[in-house]
C-alpha cells in the first residue's frame, strides 16, 4: 500500500516557468529536511486554486527558498500560490507498523519553522 513517505507544508511558489522541460524545482534544503530525493515523483496540491497533479524534481539551490514549477506544471500554479508538496512510498505491512513520514513547515520565504 502506498503511504505518506513527507510532505513540505505550505510552501510559497516563487516561480512559474513554462519554457523549461517539466518538473518542480525545490530547494536544496527542503528536500535534504524531508528526505524528497532528486527525480522522485511528488504530488503538488494547491491551495489557492485545488489544482492537484503529480511531476518529478530537481534541486535548486540551497537556502534559496526556491519552489519553481516547470513546463506544463507552469499553468497549474501562480507566482505566490501556497502549495503542499507531496511524496509517498510503498510500504509493506511491517513498515508501516514503525515508518514516520518526514513532515516541512515552512515559513512565507520557504525557510524551514
Amino acid at each position: 500500500m502506498e503511504f505518506l513517505y513527507a510532505k513540505i507544508h505550505r510552501a510559497t511558489v516563487t516561480d512559474a516557468n513554462l519554457n523549461y522541460i517539466g518538473s518542480i524545482t525545490i530547494d536544496r534544503a527542503l528536500l535534504e529536511a524531508s528526505n524528497i530525493k532528486v527525480n522522485q515523483k511528488v504530488e503538488i496540491l494547491d491551495i489557492n486554486n485545488g489544482e492537484r497533479f503529480s511531476t518529478y524534481v530537481i534541486e535548486g539551490k540551497k537556502n534559496s527558498g526556491t519552489i519553481c514549477l516547470n513546463g506544463a506544471a507552469a499553468r497549474k500554479v501562480q507566482k505566490g500560490d501556497k502549495v503542499i508538496i507531496v511524496a509517498y512510498a510503498i510500504l509493506n505491512e511491517q513498515e508501516q507498523k514503525t515508518f514516520v513520514p518526514k513532515i516541512v513547515h515552512v515559513d512565507e520565504n520557504n525557510k524551514i519553522v
